[in-house]
């Protein structure tokens, strides 16, 4: 799927910067941030998810580790 991303010019300095540094074009550099962008948050939105379903269950356990 095509799409326009509109970028303000910091940002595209930055990407083009980016881009040369690691000799790669602006659109690999772009598609890798949004790559780890989703895989990070998709990890961490599954993480959440697993503690609020198990912390209840290991409650009192953790209030007697506290002590």
């Amino acid at each position: 799927m095509a799409m326009t991303l509109r970028l303000a010019d910091d940002e595209a300095d930055a990407l083009r910067q980016r881009a040369e540094l690691e000799s790669r074009s602006m659109q690999e550099v772009a598609r890798q941030a949004i790559r780890e962008y989703v895989e990070n948050h998709s990890r961490a939105d599954l993480l959440d998810r697993v503690l609020d379903q198990e912390l209840p269950r290991y409650a009192e356990a953790l209030r007697r580790l506290g002590e």
